[in-house]
């Protein structure tokens, strides 16, 4: 598996501060994780990295981001990272929510991680079927026989988000044969560089 440079706290937890926002202000985890996702898929995708460099698991309800997950629920992240998520949102009216308490900061969010978050939440924010949704793609495919037979969890690749779905399903930016493998090859050279620095 790719060596990926550090988890960004900063961008993730701006990221479930984006989502709730543009949920009305307060918003759900299992919602928040798959958006997540889904932005960090188009902007591998489009971009050539992702948008959080977070470590995702195959699960059964979906594509699990574990950093997002942690930050969410302001219980389990670092004190670094729990600090820097309670300044943006705290827990919600019901369970395993959150409600946002401070605008989106710009200036930790690229022009282009701001188009990816908007990307998921006008494609994939309202409406119902979200987790089956992203059981549609290959990456979290790879694994479903396993989990359907009782594993909890399996590591995924990002090299595997630049597959594509099957027709009719959103593939989160179209790719050129010649486009994906300049993202393999960006992504490899990208965990290269990160693992000079560990």
């Amino acid at each position: 598996m790719i060596q990926e440079p550090p988890f960004d706290h900063r961008k993730a937890a701006q990221a479930i501060n984006f989502f709730a926002r543009a949920n009305g202000g307060e918003i759900g985890k299992l919602r928040t994780l798959k958006l997540v996702y889904f932005a960090d898929r188009y902007h591998l995708r489009k971009y050539g990295r992702p948008i959080t460099h977070d470590q995702y698991w195959a699960m059964r309800h979906g594509p699990v981001a574990s950093g997002v997950k942690d930050l969410f629920e302001l219980d389990s992240a670092s004190p670094e990272e729990r600090h820097y998520a309670e300044a943006l949102f705290e827990p919600g009216a019901k369970e395993h929510k959150v409600r946002s308490i401070r605008d989106v900061d710009a200036t930790v969010l690229s022009e282009s991680d701001m188009e990816a978050l908007r990307f998921a939440w006008e494609r994939f924010g309202r409406g119902g079927g979200i987790v089956e949704k992203t059981h549609q793609y290959p990456e979290w495919k790879r694994h479903e026989s396993r989990l359907t037979a009782g594993l909890t969890r399996a590591p995924m690749s990002y090299e595997d988000f630049l597959a594509d779905p099957p027709d009719g399903v959103e593939p989160c930016h179209p790719l050129s044969e010649a486009e994906r493998s300049a993202r393999i090859e960006q992504l490899r050279e990208t965990a290269e560089a990160a693992s000079l620095w560990r």
